[in-house]
């Protein structure tokens, strides 16, 4: 079994694996992989594409899905003893919870895979998801000059991540205060986005939102990218906030169906974490 708690606790290989894993599910590949088998979910109400599509995901492989509410994971009880006795049931812990140390203890003590799926530290699946469509619209995914528009939080540290194991040219774009380290930074939207081919944004708080303006990613500020660029931005994302009306209805926005593969991409995490991380 292979844990999947940052996207660095994978290669570059490892990543590419896991697509290929994808690309056989979409073939018809994997039928009733998880037949008699059971995932185990934590998640919140207001979840709704990533559990959407992991309960989904789950059913499509021939598997259960049990679910709780992240809250499950607060109480008195020690995680080393929570995980030992879903050990006896359970085959995968799909975990969306706040504290990503919460997951590391977890994956410390589970005798069954633990996949995260978002704490406010990162949001592996959901990155690795928009890799993985990149790299069915674009040429060479990871030759692509990349601009995070957004805070330094969960969205932005998995880009960062990203970028670590694959070696992708990325900058951010965003106010002061607000900056990821060791990331070259700009702090106009207009600067940051000349030469770049994929722009991806996360919403902006509420206590730094009437100081954005200058990284707010429009259509005028797309239209001075590179040819053929793609916006991305992270959903739940608000229309005039981090991004305008006007990017999101021009031809550079991914679209709803850039999303379409995060389905088929946690089917593959999960394979490829049950499998051990081994080569399929």
């Amino acid at each position: 079994m292979k844990d999947f708690i940052r996207l660095t606790d994978l290669t570059k290989d490892d990543i590419f694996n896991i697509f290929s894993i994808a690309d056989r599910i979409s073939s018809g590949g994997y039928k009733g992989f998880l037949n008699e088998k059971t995932a185990v979910m934590f998640f919140p109400q207001s979840s709704i594409r990533t559990r959407v599509t992991f309960e989904k995901g789950i059913w499509l492989l021939g598997g259960q899905s049990i679910l709780f509410p992240p809250e499950t994971l607060d109480k008195k009880e020690a995680l080393c003893d929570v995980c030992g006795y879903l050990g006896n049931w359970a085959d995968v812990l799909i975990v969306r919870h706040k504290d990503i140390t919460k997951l590391e203890e977890m994956a410390e003590h589970s005798p069954v895979p633990v996949i995260n799926g978002m704490t406010d530290f990162n949001h592996p699946c959901e990155i690795l998801s928009d890799l993985y469509a990149l790299s069915k619209m674009r040429e060479d995914f990871t030759q692509d000059k990349y601009l995070f528009c957004g805070k330094n939080a969960n969205i932005g540290m998995s880009w960062k991540e990203a970028a670590s194991v694959l070696g992708l040219d990325l900058v951010q774009c965003c106010c002061e205060g607000c900056e990821m380290a060791d990331i070259p930074v700009y702090y106009d939207i207009y600067e940051a986005i000349s030469g770049r081919d994929i722009v991806c944004t996360d919403s902006i708080p509420a206590y730094i939102s009437d100081e954005s303006d200058e990284c707010r990613v429009t259509r005028k500020a797309m239209d001075m990218a590179n040819k053929g660029a793609v916006l991305n931005p992270c959903p739940p994302f608000f229309r005039n906030e981090e991004v305008s009306a006007d990017a999101i209805d021009s031809v550079h926005f991914a679209g709803y169906s850039f999303k379409k593969h995060l389905l088929t991409v946690q089917q593959a995490i999960i394979i490829y974490c049950m499998n051990g991380g081994a080569a399929l």
